[in-house]
């Protein structure tokens, strides 16, 4: 099926009676014809309800300017709906940024040029000037940004001037800065980052480390998008490996290194896929 010709819906608001019928009939009278629906309920009676659908436009009989402005009036006010309807054929713009590993960073771009992230990578930023020549290899433009311990401003600055109006989205593939709550802010929802714990445990620096100290049988990462608060944002993905009292620190990166690549890339998929709805400090993947 064509993402040229494929719409997507996604829908929170307050749960009650009607609200599948009224958004289904809607689009059924605008000759829209829906391939995909899937729903969430925190609970039938006062609950929240969530929703991401699918549609086919080439027999629409409005522009889909339009089909947002009719919605928003006969549909989305009536049941108090936070929304958003996106075409599936436009690619979202993707930064990432990088420090001095670039497993992830890698994993990314390869996917990229497989086709398996719908997305154009308009830039990949480091503070280490070691992975030029693989980033350009693949066509991308690649910006070193240093990151002096007096000049974290200035930098942070530079990035955001390479960024502002460009990106729809911002990946951290181990970039091991942290950003300002400015920064932040100004593209909140839009960063990802990969921790290298199965949080929320082992925050912050080194935590293959922290975890071998505890003596601890699993391993994990995750995947969030990034608020104020320090490895706290809302969790997209996350998955872990089992480890043993015979493995030393170095054997949990090379573990982990895997598992932070499979999180990222899955997390950043299903992100440009609109499958990722959130809702305080958790999401919603569909």
């Amino acid at each position: 099926m064509s993402l040229d010709t494929t719409a997507r819906l996604l829908i929170t608001c307050p749960d009650k009676p009607g609200i599948v019928a009224a958004v289904t009939n809607f689009l059924f009278s605008h000759g829209a014809n829906i391939n995909a629906l899937d729903q969430h309920s925190t609970d039938p009676e006062g609950g929240t309800f969530f929703m991401r659908l699918e549609f086919q436009t080439p027999h629409l009989d409005v522009t889909s300017e339009a089909l947002k402005d009719a919605f928003a009036r006969t549909v989305a006010e009536r049941f108090g709906m936070d929304w958003r309807m996106n075409h599936a054929g436009k690619p979202k713009r993707m930064a990432v940024l990088v420090s001095r590993h670039e497993h992830c960073l890698l994993e990314l771009l390869w996917r990229f040029a497989r086709g398996e992230l719908h997305c154009e990578v308009t830039d990949v930023i480091s503070n280490h000037p070691v992975h030029r020549e693989q980033v350009e290899s693949f066509g991308v433009p690649y910006h070193y940004v240093p990151v002096q311990k007096d000049g974290k401003d200035e930098a942070e600055a530079r990035i955001v001037e390479i960024l502002d109006g460009r990106v729809d989205l911002v990946v951290l593939a181990r970039y091991m800065q942290i950003l300002s709550p400015a920064f932040v802010d100004r593209f909140a929802g839009r960063i990802i980052n990969i921790h290298h714990s199965f949080l929320p445990a082992f925050v912050g620096a080194d935590p293959y480390r922290q975890a071998y100290e505890k003596g601890v049988k699993i391993i994990g990462a995750t995947a969030h998008y990034v608020t104020a608060d320090l490895d706290q944002g809302p969790i997209i993905e996350q998955d872990v490996t089992r480890v043993t009292h015979r493995q030393n620190v170095t054997d949990l990166r090379d573990l982990g290194r895997d598992l932070e690549r499979q999180v990222l890339a899955r997390a950043v998929r299903w992100h440009l896929e609109d499958r990722v709805i959130v809702h305080g400090n958790k999401t919603v993947v569909f």
